[in-house]
């Protein structure tokens, strides 16, 4: 009876504290913030970076996430931006850091490479990939990224090349890391977000103005096919069975789409209540997350089930982006 209460006492007391536990990290891009969010949808806390965060990625050798502070709202707005990485440890959930970028100003995605602790991320002012050591956290090279206004990169699966999104240009650069040497692929009308498949082999790239995801053969450097979905695409993830591809549609159309990869069709579109400008899936890949920014609105959908399951009112004017699960994300009942 004494081990059956002391087990009951040690569950009431360790339920609100398990409770509180974050499980979502999210870029709070008008706040100049990340806030740490339950699968509840509440706000536990929240840490300031700097101002006007865009993009994150998760070290996956620490607790921490790298945000680019962009310093301008939009891409298209003109002013010289931040110039920093902020370094956010989400056990004590707060910046514990920050990587300057000197004369390389809006930094804006970021892709890193596990083995050898390097962070590749686009500059748009100038127009620049530019590699970080975040160890010594300094900046190591730049390279030509072979257009215009690059907007997210991704390494490949060896970490040897970069694929950068050159979004005023209509072109993908392809870029050697530690060479430098350029290539360029044609064919995609702005392109916005990438993804890659678990083996590398290709790059899914969302065309923005193109309404389509371009498909890049990642040893060729080469466009092998298309997706047609709608204008306004801008985020793409692919499930870890490798067969569903998921994405945002921003613009007009607000939805979130789903694609099959061996098709190459569009299989099933969902309506949110705003227009999204992001699109992560949760570790298991069961569930989606997009944030709509001007609503200050987070949306989960079912990945299996294609619908929308919980809505997450984040704080007015908190301007949600990208949304990272750090924990573990469980929709509520």
């Amino acid at each position: 009876m004494k081990i059956v209460k002391s087990l009951w006492l040690l569950a009431v007391l360790t339920a609100p504290a398990l409770a509180q536990e974050p499980a979502l990290l999210v870029v709070e891009k008008k706040a100049n913030a990340v806030g740490f969010y339950t699968s509840a949808g509440e706000r536990v806390s929240g840490a300031k970076v700097g101002l006007t965060p865009h993009e994150v990625v998760l070290d996956p050798t620490r607790a921490e996430a790298y945000v680019s502070d962009n310093g301008v709202l939009w891409m298209d707005y003109e002013g010289p931006g931040g110039n920093t990485i902020s370094i956010v440890d989400f056990e004590k959930r707060e910046r514990v850091g920050v990587i300057p970028t000197g004369k390389f100003h809006r930094p804006h995605g970021l892709s890193i490479d596990p083995r050898t602790r390097r962070l590749i991320i686009t500059s748009e002012n100038p127009d620049r990939l530019v590699l970080i050591d975040v160890d010594s956290r300094a900046v190591i090279e730049d390279y030509d990224n072979g257009g215009k206004a690059p907007h997210m990169v991704m390494f490949d699966a060896a970490g040897v090349w970069a694929f950068a999104s050159n979004t005023n240009s209509d072109t993908i650069g392809v870029v050697r890391v530690g060479g430098g040497e350029t290539k360029t692929i044609s064919g995609c009308d702005r392109p916005q977000g990438g993804v890659l498949n678990e083996d590398g082999s290709r790059y899914y790239v969302t065309c923005s103005d193109g309404a389509i995801i371009q498909v890049i053969d990642t040893v060729a450097h080469k466009a092998i096919g298309e997706i047609k979905t709608s204008k306004g695409v801008n985020r793409v993830a692919i499930t870890p069975d490798q067969k569903t591809l998921v994405y945002s549609i921003g613009g007009d159309d607000k939805r979130i789409g789903f694609a099959d990869v061996a098709t190459l069709k569009e299989t099933k579109t969902v309506d949110l209540g705003g227009s999204p400008l992001s699109l992560t899936l949760s570790k298991n890949g069961k569930y989606a997350f997009s944030g709509v920014q001007d609503n200050d609105e987070i949306y989960v959908l079912s990945v299996a089930e294609r619908k929308v399951i919980q809505v997450i009112k984040t704080p007015q004017g908190a301007g949600p982006d990208p949304i990272v699960e750090i924990g573990e994300y469980v929709p509520p009942k």
